[in-house]
């Protein structure tokens, strides 16, 4: 029997891959929403309770996103020639008048926190410009500062029409709560805990002390909440995202540059786990395979990496036809459907597994066949709304693919997460080689002929356009100062940002 998943009509993308990841909460929402969740339970940090999940009370500093993203009066304030105390003054009251009430009706700490009236149109300043979307057209209480610190992390809110304030699934959907759960899960979990613990919440950096100098005390939501559900004990995907953030953090780099990579290696690994998982639905064995091309100009690559890309985009489709289809070829199923009563029993048999049909729904069908049909129509259509979006969106969003000087999207790696990459699997340096089979087989990304080997056997490409696509990379990589050419036929790849362990031992 299956776990009854709460607030769930039916359930099946939530079996496969967990509730829940969506295609609207991009990767450094995820991180936003996983910190939210660590902050919380900062004491004992991935210590999981008996059923294996986690509970947490949000932040949700209503006083500090007002201050930055509902305030459109602070530079028109600033610009008059006042004094300082009729600045303060003027503002305060345009302020109020057009703000929420949840805690900030008293913002007389600001004017005593502040020397003067400009520092603290500065600090607004400074701090809107570094926030995530800060100039999208996103409601003010859904848009999100930088993670300078605990005191940065607030969840997702809407507000009502009545000014009650409540917790919002479209940007914050759960996905950076089973982000939690995965590295709870993770071997090495307990360690990297410790780790994020020291390096990211630190409340005495500059930049979180302003963070806290304009949110005053810390609000809260008044009740705590369990995380989703996410029906894997262990993974080795689990695995490697742990590893690959206690790579980056070991890096010589602050924490705050860490951050950027770290939301691009955790959306490349949340998408494998994604297609992943999409593979073990439909009893495919066979690892992931991401055939990148290294854009330079048109290659037999190009629609390698476009084939790639369109099989990919169909596994999560592919997995959910197979996880309700698989229930036909159950003894259960053909027991059920031979019985007197065979919808009703049909339907017990879905209800357990899937909480579907209600008896509603029940009453309009005739045969099992039919039940079977329309759950399956049901759940496509739902899949297709959000998660069934994800291998696009994500992809997009990470760096992954691209559209340029094609028609269709394909694999074709940006700059920047070329550089997470090294960042991620290369210490110190490491031989060229070695990095593209290490890169292969972490996370499935094909480039070379040693690499694509198989299409080479398969005849879907020849060797010298793989070894072209292969020299491509390493022209690139040199470029940005990762690859140093010690012959023509010796390159290592090295990392900037060396880890603190190997400098030290130098």
């Amino acid at each position: 029997m299956k776990q009854v998943i709460k607030d769930v009509d039916f359930a099946v993308d939530e079996h496969i891959w967990g509730h829940r990841l969506y295609d609207e909460q991009l990767p450094h929402l995820t991180i936003l929403e996983f910190l939210t969740v660590f902050a919380s339970n900062l004491s004992a940090p991935f210590e999981l309770n008996q059923s294996g999940s986690a509970r947490y009370k949000p932040q949700r500093q209503i006083r500090l996103r007002g201050l930055l993203f509902n305030n459109p009066y602070v530079e028109t304030i600033r610009a008059k020639q006042l004094p300082d105390i009729e600045k303060w003054k003027q503002w305060e009251e345009l302020f109020l008048s057009d703000s929420s009430i949840l805690g900030d009706d008293d913002l007389s700490y600001l004017s005593k926190t502040f020397e003067s009236f400009d520092d603290f149109a500065k600090a607004v300043e400074l701090l809107r410009s570094s926030a995530f979307e800060g100039n999208s057209n996103k409601r003010w209480s859904s848009k999100f500062v930088f993670p300078f610190g605990p005191d940065a992390l607030y969840e997702d809110l809407r507000f009502e029409a009545s000014g009650a304030a409540a917790n919002d699934r479209r940007f914050f959907a759960r996905t950076g709560e089973l982000l939690y759960l995965m590295l709870a899960r993770a071997k090495d979990g307990s360690k990297l805990g410790a780790v994020i613990a020291d390096r990211v919440f630190n409340n005495l950096a500059p930049m979180n002390k302003l963070v806290k100098a304009l949110q005053g005390e810390t609000q809260f939501a008044q009740n705590d909440k369990e995380v989703g559900y996410l029906p894997h004990s262990a993974h080795r995907r689990f695995d490697i995202l742990c590893e690959d953030w206690l790579e980056i953090l070991s890096r010589d780099l602050p924490v705050y540059d860490a951050l950027e990579h770290l939301i691009s290696i955790t959306g490349l690994n949340l998408l494998l786990y994604f297609l992943e998982c999409s593979k073990t639905e439909v009893g495919d064995v066979e690892p992931v395979q991401i055939v990148c091309e290294i854009i330079k100009e048109r290659s037999k690559v190009r629609a390698l990496s476009g084939d790639s890309y369109q099989a990919n985009q169909a596994l999560s489709i592919r997995a959910i036809r197979a996880s309700i289809g698989n229930i036909r070829s159950t003894e259960e199923w053909g027991i059920a459907s031979k019985s007197d009563n065979s919808v009703g029993a049909c339907s017990d048999l879905l209800r357990v597994r899937h909480q579907w049909p209600s008896p509603e729904e029940e009453s309009k069908i005739s045969t099992p066949d039919d039940l079977l049909k329309k759950f399956i129509e049901m759940a496509e259509s739902r899949h297709q709304q959000h998660i069934g979006k994800i291998h696009a969106s994500w992809a997009r969003a990470i760096g992954l693919s691209s559209r340029y000087q094609s028609r269709r999207n394909r694999y074709a790696p940006s700059d920047s997460l070329l550089k997470t990459l090294v960042i991620a699997v290369v210490k110190d340096r490491m031989q060229f080689d070695e990095f593209l089979s290490e890169i292969r087989r972490r996370y499935g990304l094909v480039v070379g002929d040693a690499e694509g080997e198989w299409l080479i056997m398969e005849k879907k490409v020849d060797q010298e356009a793989l070894s072209e696509n292969r020299l491509n990379l390493e022209n690139r990589l040199v470029g940005l100062g990762l690859v140093r050419r010690l012959s023509d036929s010796c390159s290592f790849v090295e990392n900037p940002f060396i880890s603190q362990e190997v400098a030290n031992v130098d």
